[in-house]
């Protein structure tokens, strides 16, 4: 029966196919039938973009609804998450890539910068901002217009949405800046480290990605040049160069500019629903997401779980639609094994269409041989 036994799920999303909720609900739902006994603690996690908001409602947060901007200025519903003076906001709930049809010079933050606003009407001292996954390429302008900053042209008028506009910006007046803002801790969960411009920036990288034509990206990025050199000279604020500035389409240059800290979006994450306390004295972690892979070793949520689970001396499995790392390369990284859905299904396009339910048979089959 394994009485007391404690076992922690902790997984990201498999992107497109599973949000990390129903990847941890799934593969709860296969430990019951094995393990009816055992302690099962959820805690799904994120990279600090999409899915941020969610990891922390599931650790207890209290939800609060918010109606902001999407991308393309029509209003849409979205949550933040609050913990007495802690709140967490996430950029995809407000300026996502699936809100709106692409538009890479007109896309807008300015919801991002109202969640702020929003997150501020609670009486926040800390706020947690998720970046990632964003339809925009705006330098966070948009969120700065939203929060009290004016970007002016040379006629002295306010700019239009979208980072193409930034072509126009000849002065940014801060003096009407929520002042609020002066009194919180703003930090920036991120998974990446693009500068705002240049081959690796902003445009050049993600704009592509966004619906930005080679001419768009050329604009883009020299727009967020323009941009770049203003927000030097008028707020002192030096982002051209600053390693992950670039994050989701330099939102994360714009919250520089308001004193954000930018951090590992995943460790954040992690501290947020207190994953350490739970994985002390377990018996097992679990992690995972779609394509353990490479890039799941440059930050990404897995890999913090797993480093957590060696630190704590708690063995860590990971469940994966697909797995690609050598085994030196799993056990380096802290993982104690890795199991991939076509062990239960050899059909790739099935274990798309049902991956709870391979979850569950793949977490049945492999944990309990591991906890015994």
């Amino acid at each position: 029966m394994l009485l007391g036994v404690r076992i922690v799920i902790a997984p990201d999303s498999f992107k497109g196919t599973l949000a990390a909720d129903l990847v941890a609900e799934a593969i709860a739902t296969g430990l019951a039938r094995v393990l009816p006994a055992a302690e099962v603690l959820v805690r799904p996690v994120a990279d600090g973009g999409e899915g941020t908001v969610a990891a922390a409602l599931r650790a207890g947060y209290s939800p609060r609804a918010a109606r902001v901007s999407g991308p393309d200025g029509r209003p849409v519903d979205a949550t933040i998450a609050v913990d007495g003076a802690t709140v967490v906001v996430e950029l995809a709930s407000a300026a996502g890539i699936g809100l709106a049809a692409p538009a890479a010079l007109t896309a807008t933050t300015r919801g991002v910068g109202e969640l702020l606003r929003a997150a501020l009407d609670t009486g926040a001292r800390r706020l947690v901002l998720g970046i990632g996954g964003s339809a925009t390429t705006d330098g966070g302008a948009g969120m700065l217009q939203a929060v009290g900053v004016r970007l002016l042209d040379a006629d002295g008028s306010d700019l239009a949405p979208g980072g193409g506009a930034l072509a126009t910006l000849d002065r940014i007046d801060a003096t009407g800046v929520d002042p609020r803002l002066a009194e919180v801790e703003l930090v920036v969960a991120t998974d990446v480290t693009n500068p705002l411009t240049g081959p690796r920036g902003a445009a050049a990288v993600f704009g592509p990605q966004k619906g930005a034509t080679p001419d768009d990206v050329v604009t883009l990025d020299a727009a967020l040049v323009r941009y770049a050199a203003i927000l030097r000279r008028d707020l002192d604020v030096d982002v051209a160069d600053s390693p992950g500035a670039g994050g989701a389409g330099g939102t994360a240059a714009g919250a520089l500019a308001l004193g954000a800290r930018l951090v590992s979006g995943a460790g954040l994450v992690c501290d947020l629903v207190g994953l350490s306390g739970a994985i002390a004295g377990a018996a097992l972690v679990i992690t995972g997401e779609g394509g353990l892979d490479e890039q799941t070793l440059s930050g990404k949520a897995p890999a913090e779980v797993a480093a957590r689970a060696r630190a704590a001396g708690v063995p860590c499995l990971a469940l994966a639609g697909a797995v690609a790392l050598s085994r030196d390369r799993l056990t380096a990284a802290g993982f104690t094994a890795a199991h991939a859905l076509t062990e239960v299904e050899p059909d790739i396009t099935r274990c798309r269409a049902e991956p709870e339910r391979l979850l569950a048979d793949l977490a049945a089959r492999v944990v309990p041989p591991m906890v015994s």
